[in-house]
């Protein structure tokens, strides 16, 4: 049975941001897949972390209309990041199923060696500027450093992933003509300052995404988060913007378009 009556279906969005190729999630992707059709998530990314999660992309980027591929190294996983990977990620990045590289970054949460994340970080950057494709980026607790990598590698082509920074990082990133994506957490009730940072954000580079599993949104926050929440995601931005949402969402879609899919 369908979530809407015909009439009152929201209009198609699209998630530019999804781990479909994450283990809580990759057992059963028909179900994932119809029920995000279900809420008019009709296209999405996935987005690749290591070895594995960037062959499943591609798997299922081949396999599904509708989905695109995104494939990298994140911080966590970079201490696996040896030449072999490199290799492997030099040829992946050639499928035409793949639309940028990522989500790379750099992420001083963890633990994990910074000198070495900065190194994989770098490969990546280089990579996407000799393959002329775009670079998502995955930024925790390391603004300064990924913003002046970024500069300094002169990056025309990029995607803040999940952003959750202030309104004066969103400028910076918008300023460099960078794609700003929101996920679940601007639906959080305590996180006001990233809907301000989204009324900073240009309407043609803002992006939605739901980093599923992963940052489920109001109304379902704790649960494991799926491609067709990204409705929600749209919901709460429409409203912090003042903006239809239906108006909102074909805007998102737009602007996925020209980031991945036709950004020559």
């Amino acid at each position: 049975m369908a979530i809407y009556h015909p009439n009152e279906q929201p209009a198609p969005t699209y998630d530019a941001h999804t781990h479909l190729n994450d283990d809580a999630l990759y057992f059963d992707v028909p179900a994932y897949l119809g029920r995000a059709h279900e809420f008019q998530v009709l296209e999405m990314n996935v987005v690749g972390y290591n070895r594995e999660g960037n062959r499943r992309a591609i798997e299922l980027a081949e396999n599904n209309e509708g989905i695109a591929a995104v494939v990298g190294f994140q911080p966590e996983d970079t201490p696996d990041f040896d030449e072999q990977a490199k290799r492997e990620l030099e040829e992946q990045v050639q499928n035409p199923v793949v639309v940028a590289v990522g989500e790379a970054g750099l992420d001083y949460h963890w633990d994990t060696d910074r000198a070495v994340q900065k190194a994989a970080f770098q490969a990546q950057i280089d990579l996407a500027k000799k393959m002329d494709l775009p670079i998502v980026i995955h930024n925790r607790e390391a603004f300064d450093d990924v913003y002046h990598m970024l500069k300094a590698a002169e990056i025309k082509k990029a995607v803040i992933h999940s952003f959750s920074g202030t309104p004066e990082q969103a400028k910076a990133w918008a300023d460099l003509g960078y794609y700003v994506s929101f996920s679940g957490v601007a639906t959080f009730k305590k996180a006001e300052e990233v809907r301000e940072a989204a009324k900073v954000v240009p309407i043609d580079q803002l992006l939605v995404e739901t980093d599923a599993p992963y940052l489920a949104p109001t109304p379902f926050r704790g649960k494991t988060n799926e491609p067709g929440w990204t409705k929600y995601v749209v919901d709460s931005l429409a409203e912090t913007l003042g903006m239809d949402r239906d108006h909102l969402a074909a805007q998102t879609v737009e602007n996925a378009h020209r980031a991945f899919l036709n950004h020559d």
